[in-house]
């Protein structure tokens, strides 16, 4: 009889531990980015650095050969989009990136940023709000980004 108790309670606890157990997993998920998306907002915010710093080498390696890159003014490819950064036509001066949210789909991440940017572009200083869509494509263990979209946004900067 005591043991049918014991094993009841034991039961009846180990049932409430793995709930509890599995809970505070999920919060934790819930509260900490995982690694992959950490692993992709850290490469945004190195990528926004390289091209302030006009840094083509690094960008040259993070670009897929297949990248397109789409601005207010027109779209293009990597070649064009490193020669753009080299010659200074688009300097991508400073990035305030206000949220960003990354997405999975198999290998691939979309990543979200809501920012401000200021840039040079023909000698003239702009600001412009933009949401700003970056996919980058894991093969082989390396991501690379495959493709980056300007969007204007209707707000002021912020």
């Amino acid at each position: 009889m005591q043991t049918q108790t014991f094993v009841k309670t034991f039961l009846k606890v180990s049932v409430l531990g793995l709930y509890f157990l599995i809970f505070i997993t999920e919060t934790s998920k819930a509260q900490t980015p995982g690694k992959s998306e950490q692993e992709i907002l850290t490469l945004s915010k190195d990528k926004w650095q390289w091209m302030s710093d006009k840094n083509v080498d690094k960008l040259n390696a993070l670009f897929n050969e297949k990248a397109m890159f789409v601005h207010m003014g027109g779209s293009w490819g990597k070649s064009r989009e490193l020669d753009v950064i080299k010659s200074g036509n688009i300097w991508y001066k400073k990035a305030t990136v206000h949220s960003a949210s990354v997405n999975f789909i198999g290998n691939t991440a979309i990543l979200l940023n809501d920012l401000d940017l200021v840039a040079v572009v023909g000698g003239n200083e702009v600001v412009n709000p933009f949401m700003v869509t970056e996919v980058y494509v894991n093969e082989n263990g390396k991501w690379t980004m495959g493709s980056l979209t300007f969007s204007k946004l209707a707000r002021a900067v912020k």
